[in-house]
């Protein structure tokens, strides 16, 4: 009985939001994507779409994600945005990162993604415009990922701080106190494997067609380098998503090591109470603030 509540839950919702789409305005964006899905499936193989399309969507999607934050170090105004004013980035640090993460991405992840063809093989998973699901289908399927990712994240994360772990592994992650964009990937190999095993969860749950993987990985990287910024910027549509944790909760992690092991959502670390010094944390700083108001009027 509860399963076929569950069901028609699920069906009165879809039917909610086809009925709403129906009242919404064509995407001038849509034919010319589709002319462009179509040219690519029509010059290239399965195989060249799933490895080296996955490549570029990666790292497209990363450098570019990386930008805004990049930029913001060279604007005096959105340091008043920054978390850690007191620890500014450094070329020095970002070389650093940055060589780590080419490493990484194509020696480590390049072999990864070499997987993805065969993946797509095994479970007859389509490429076709035809078969692409609908914008709001992705959405959900892309929360539905978040939320499992999420949920690897918290346990693996939590379990690479144990005191006979940390060194060898997670301890290469934390050499920055005070994160940057760029440095959301910059973690020892076997980390990169053991965290990013959560990223292809959601894939065999929810995947039912090639661009959810691609979505996925622009999702996925969206908040990974958002909470690495270092900057809780006004006005982040990020902060929309229900139980969205931010820049601000993450650098707590890198800051302070203990606590909010999550990676994207609040509801495990509340859960278990692992955000109890943050929380602390905040209202410390609230009575600072409090006082130096009172003390400016």
């Amino acid at each position: 009985m509860a399963m076929n509540d569950s069901v028609n839950i699920l069906n009165s919702a879809y039917l909610a939001v086809e009925y709403i789409d129906s009242f919404l305005p064509d995407n001038p964006l849509q034919q010319p994507f589709k002319n462009a899905w179509n040219y690519m499936l029509d010059n290239y193989t399965k195989f060249q779409i799933a490895t080296w399309g996955s490549l570029i969507v990666h790292e497209v999607s990363y450098f570019l994600l990386c930008v805004p934050g990049f930029i913001f170090q060279f604007i005096p105004y959105m340091q008043k945005y920054k978390i850690q004013q007191d620890k500014p980035e450094t070329w020095e640090k970002q070389w650093k990162c940055f060589k780590t993460l080419l490493f990484n991405h194509f020696f480590i992840q390049l072999p990864l993604i070499c997987g993805t063809y065969y993946f797509t093989e095994f479970f007859n998973i389509p490429y076709g415009w035809e078969e692409m699901p609908r914008w709001y289908v992705l959405v959900a399927q892309c929360f539905g990922c978040a939320v499992i990712e999420d949920a690897w994240h918290y346990f693996l994360h939590r379990l690479l701080h144990h005191k006979r772990i940390y060194k060898y592994i997670h301890k290469v992650h934390h050499e920055f106190v005070s994160p940057f964009g760029m440095q959301a990937e910059y973690a020892h190999p076997l980390e990169t494997l053991i965290l990013g095993a959560g990223f292809f969860i959601g894939i065999v749950v929810f995947c039912n067609h090639v661009v959810l993987l691609w979505a996925w990985v622009i999702c996925r990287l969206m908040e990974t380098i958002d909470v690495h910024s270092g900057y809780d910027v006004p006005l982040n549509p990020l902060h929309l998503v229900p139980f969205y944790a931010g820049a601000r909760f993450h650098d707590f992690h890198h800051m302070n090591f203990i606590g909010n092991y999550a990676s994207t959502f609040t509801w495990w670390d509340r859960i278990f109470g692992t955000d109890s010094q943050f929380i602390a944390y905040q209202e410390k700083e609230k009575k600072k603030q409090c006082i130096t108001k009172k003390k400016a009027n």
